[in-house]
């Protein structure tokens, strides 16, 4: 399937009616939507597809608190329900594991005042956490159901969060999911280590940096905080950056835990139990840093305190430390849709923590942009909300 005329390709250049820019988690659920709506897609990135932010290790897939509902939650609550079935369809397919549980979230509550706000949102997730006839939990409870110290008993003076609608991925597993189907796909081509230089919105035509020429009908930009700058360059300056990267680092842990747990969370710290006795921790989140690919100080902050929240991993070895950057749009919401200026350039990128759960429903949303459709999207998430703070 074309979606708009590139007959006027010179000798010499590629053509795509529609090229993806970035092979990150975005890109590469974009990718799959192009090839299952059977559309002519090259996709390219300036390394290996599923570097970068996409190939950490956290993976946790957790929901907004139930309060204050808006469209905003709605939308993550149905993507977050939705890409169980997406994930499993995929495996069906390819063979390839994600690593996906619905296993849950434990959030320790230290203090009594914070049980009275959490039997609050109780109550506000019998009332929305709802899709047909299944229902997820937000429930308030006097210890763990886990036991054995999941979480210590001294972080949860005034119980626990079991949360059912959390659930865990492992990253690199996703990408490698993903990469397996669209390398066996009939509309989709992958060309890693081709890295752009520039676009031309105006010419449709994408130069890399070899020089080479890439003419397309449509372009959607998917290379998280790289994507910034290639939006920013397509119109007049803004007076601030659409986005800007953020810094995380995380270690991975060999641990005899049960994969099956639910992951731990409390004040910024995650704990994910994966298969293959893997336990990740993290993140920081990091505005300014010296360097974007090294751990320091910082990270072994968060390894001592979760060894304290969960004293399972008091003597678990540290076998892996990560650290990249991250994709934070001006509004810290994803960014979606068509440029102003250009309506074959199409944002797909932000979404920073909730990337991973949110990304197959926002690449469908992109795709129904390039096919001339108006997705429902919260107002936050479009590309003009966003250019419009950077505006101000």
């Amino acid at each position: 399937m074309q979606l708009a005329d590139t007959a006027h390709v010179r000798a010499g250049q590629s053509r795509a009616g529609l090229l993806i820019v970035g092979g990150g988690v975005m890109g590469l659920w974009a990718a799959v939507q192009a090839e299952r709506r059977g559309i002519d897609t090259l996709l390219i990135d300036s390394g290996e597809i599923g570097h970068g932010a996409s190939g950490g290790f956290m993976g946790a897939l957790m929901p907004h608190m139930p309060d204050n509902w808006s469209d905003k939650k709605q939308f993550q609550f149905d993507a977050l329900v939705s890409l169980e079935e997406e994930i499993g369809r995929l495996e069906r397919e390819t063979g390839v594991s994600a690593g996906y549980r619905r296993s849950g979230r434990l959030i320790p509550l230290p203090k009594p005042h914070l049980r009275v706000i959490a039997e609050k949102h109780e109550k506000e997730a019998g009332e929305r956490w709802i899709a047909g006839d299944r229902r997820f939990a937000w429930s308030v409870r006097d210890g763990s159901p886990c036991g054995n110290g999941w979480p210590a008993t001294d972080h949860a003076t005034a119980g626990v969060v079991f949360d059912t609608l959390a659930a865990h991925v492992f990253p690199r597993r996703v990408s490698a999911l993903l990469g397996a189907f669209l390398r066996s796909a009939r509309h989709v081509k992958i060309r890693e280590g081709a890295e752009l230089d520039r676009l031309d919105a105006a010419r449709s035509i994408a130069v890399l940096s070899t020089g080479e020429e890439v003419a397309f009908g449509h372009v959607i930009v998917a290379a998280g905080y790289r994507s910034f700058p290639i939006l920013e360059a397509l119109g007049a300056p803004f007076p601030r950056p659409l986005g800007q990267p953020v810094k995380g680092q995380a270690a991975l842990l060999s641990a005899d835990i049960d994969p099956d747990l639910p992951l731990l969370y409390l004040d910024g710290l995650y704990i994910v139990p994966h298969e293959g006795g893997r336990v990740a921790i993290g993140s920081t989140s990091e505005n300014r840093f010296a360097d974007p690919f090294s751990t320091d100080e910082q990270l072994d902050e968060i390894v001592a305190r979760a060894r304290l929240l969960a004293p399972g991993l008091e003597d678990a070895e540290v076998i892996e430390r990560w650290a990249g950057l991250r994709p934070k749009a001006i509004d810290r919401d994803p960014m979606v849709g068509e440029h102003p200026d250009h309506c074959n350039v199409i944002a797909l990128t932000g979404g920073f923590k909730v990337s991973f759960g949110l990304a197959h429903r926002l690449a469908d949303a992109a795709l129904q942009v390039v096919e001339g459709g108006t997705p429902v999207l919260p107002a936050s998430f479009h590309l003009s909300s966003h250019i419009a703070v950077a505006s101000r």
